[in-house]
């Protein structure tokens, strides 16, 4: 008799520990609402799941590893959820790369309606489901993509032949290719280094990352170019998430519609002020017109034959695209 409740003590105590457990998310980048569109993310996530209950800590960029280790730790429960690279969802499901296709989309509203019309979260989740992970949302870290530089400002293509550009993988390589230029795959921790050395000349990216990552001392060029959406994919540990209650499942699914609802909005606001950001640190900005994109645009249709995505799913990217422009 004394044993049984001694059992149901302890389980009692496990269930409350649980229950009361911190949600750990680990950070893609520094912790600034004004500057990083994933932050905004966070914070929302973070606020509606204390208003429920559930209490989070955030883990700053590098302290748990790199992409792998994060990825081991959600997918063994050691870390509840991750800001992660659009990447580490592509080695599970390449599919995923569709939103990583140049001018695949107009903006993000546009992606959100394809991803909605898709039904993507729940195809690639399925993939997902053996590695005991969940994406949760793909979140913009900010306006669309465009080219940033050290040396040489860029307006066409051409402006690009000398050029050598930190590249995220093969994708971005086959990209640079394309338009007639060099690309060299580079981790992001040497990226400053890089740049300041001259291996690399510049990066794609959204304007605001210069100035969150302190490079405009020697970051000296900004194309807007509306390339791709560059964002982060948010992954949970699914034996975490299944170990909630329903009640508990229920609130992270509205942290995850706040977040979205928060970062969004803060997205669609940062366009020209982005822009602005980089001219008040002294960065020059080209302002290219849609006509001026065409070229890019064109050029860059050489990448969907690149072999990083099936055919199959090149054409489920592209219909579902032209169905929700």
């Amino acid at each position: 008799m004394k044993l049984l409740k001694h059992l149901i003590g302890l389980a009692t105590v496990l269930s409350v520990s649980v229950g009361h457990a911190q949600v750990k998310i680990a950070l893609d980048g520094p912790p600034d609402v004004n500057k990083s569109g994933s932050y905004v993310w966070v914070n929302a996530f973070a606020k509606h799941l204390k208003a429920n209950g559930l209490e989070t800590r955030e883990l700053p960029r590098g302290s748990v590893g790199g992409e792998a280790e994060i990825f081991d730790q959600v997918s063994t429960g050691l870390l509840e959820v991750s800001l992660s690279d659009v990447k580490s969802v592509a080695k599970v499901d390449p599919f995923i790369y569709g939103v990583r296709l140049p001018y695949m989309f107009d903006d993000v509203g546009h992606m959100d309606k394809a991803l909605a019309k898709g039904d993507v979260y729940s195809r690639v989740n399925e993939q997902l489901a053996p590695t005991s992970t969940m994406l949760l949302a793909l979140v913009p870290i900010g306006p669309q993509s465009g080219i940033i530089t050290t040396k040489q400002s860029v307006r066409t293509p051409a402006d690009m032949a000398k050029l050598r550009m930190r590249a995220l993988d093969d994708a971005q390589i086959a990209l640079y290719k394309a338009w007639g230029s060099t690309g060299t795959i580079v981790p992001w921790k040497e990226v400053p280094a890089g740049l300041q050395t001259g291996v690399i000349d510049g990066y794609l990216n959204t304007a605001l990352i210069p100035v969150l990552f302190g490079q405009t001392d020697f970051v000296k060029h900004f194309t807007d170019a509306g390339v791709i959406i560059a964002q982060r994919a948010v992954m949970a540990s699914k034996a975490w998430y299944d170990g909630l209650t329903a009640k508990q499942r229920e609130a992270v699914g509205q942290a995850v519609e706040k977040a979205n609802a928060a970062n969004r909005a803060w997205v669609s606001m940062q366009s020209e002020k982005s822009l602005q950001a980089l001219e008040e640190k002294g960065v020059s900005v080209v302002r290219l017109s849609k006509a001026e994109r065409e070229p890019f645009r064109k050029l860059s249709q050489a990448t969907y034959k690149s072999g990083l995505l099936s055919e199959e799913h090149v054409k489920f990217w592209t219909d579902v695209a032209a169905a929700t422009r």
